[in-house]
């Protein structure tokens, strides 16, 4: 959710970053694509020594459905309430 069109999100960053195996990662991405979420763009120019990378963004959609999530549930994304001292 913290990506940038600078520095984009691919699939085994988010792994880490979510401390999640690909295993339970991948499936999550496939249903938020399924469900006009996210969207997987392949990774333009060269990548030597590794394969191509797949990268994921949330789309406008995808966006609106994450806050509204975080308004309901702020602890479940490590988010503070309003009255905690968080943004909205």
């Amino acid at each position: 959710m913290a990506s940038t069109s600078d520095n984009p999100a691919w699939g085994l960053k988010i792994c880490e970053e979510a401390d999640l195996g690909s295993g339970t990662v991948y499936p999550i991405l496939e249903r938020l694509m399924d469900a006009g979420w996210v969207t997987r763009y392949e990774e333009k120019g060269d990548h030597p020594g590794r394969p191509k990378r797949f990268y994921y963004e949330l789309t406008a959609v995808g966006r609106q459905a994450a806050h509204e999530a975080g308004q309901r549930k702020p602890r479940l994304f490590g988010l503070r309430t309003a009255a905690e001292g968080g943004g909205s």
